[in-house]
């Protein structure tokens, strides 16, 4: 592996006594630091792998770029989750991890590009967590995803996503073929401890 791909993303890399690994993506503004406690008390005993987005909007570091705040550039997206996916893979090569452990825990603009991962390179991500997340857009084709283990949880309040978006989400996952679970809590856009409690319980079924 190059020297190149070895610093694509900044990150954080935690071992882990168990096989499987979690993908950790943070939200808009946050880093390779950010999600991590939540990460830990989630899935303890996991390996842990957090990059930091490369795009940047005023300043605040995100996975992928926006046009305005409900517009998306389809192409960049594409770029940014290749680029993502590429770099996943050599990461499992470098860390001697399990490529077919690899799970996500994505949190917004985090959790969007990793459904993106899924739905543009399946087999990078066994499933993920996907919590806030919204469809970003649709592929022509959609893959086989094999019944992958996917949790979406979204917030009964929150006014960052279009209404229906993390359900739209979730449907389309479930048409590729993923297992998916849907949670709609009474939350806003942040993170609660209800969220915390059904993405433990839903983890603790799917990692080993």
């Amino acid at each position: 592996m190059s020297d190149a791909t070895q610093s694509a993303f900044i990150h954080n890399f935690v071992p882990g006594k168990l096989a499987s690994t979690i993908l950790v993506l943070h939200g808009q503004g946050g880093d390779e630091n950010d999600l991590l406690p939540v990460a830990r008390a989630l899935a303890p005993g996991a390996a842990f792998l957090s990059p930091r987005g490369k795009a940047l909007e005023n300043g605040a570091a995100r996975f992928f770029a926006r046009v305005s705040p409900d517009v998306f550039d389809v192409a960049e997206v594409r770029s940014r989750t290749a680029e993502l996916a590429d770099w996943v893979t050599a990461a499992v090569v470098q860390y001697r991890l399990d490529a077919t452990k690899v799970f996500a825990l994505g949190f917004s603009n985090g959790a969007s590009i990793a459904a993106s991962t899924m739905l543009l390179h399946p087999g990078i991500l066994a499933g993920g967590l996907l919590l806030r997340p919204r469809t970003i857009f649709e592929p022509e084709n959609l893959p086989d995803l094999s019944g992958a283990p996917v949790l979406v949880i979204a917030g009964q309040r929150d006014d960052k996503m279009p209404e229906g978006a993390s359900e739209h989400l979730a449907r389309l996952l479930g048409r590729a073929g993923a297992a998916v679970d849907m949670a709609m809590i009474d939350a806003d856009h942040g993170l609660t401890p209800q969220d915390f409690s059904v993405g433990k319980n839903w983890l603790a079924k799917i990692l080993s």
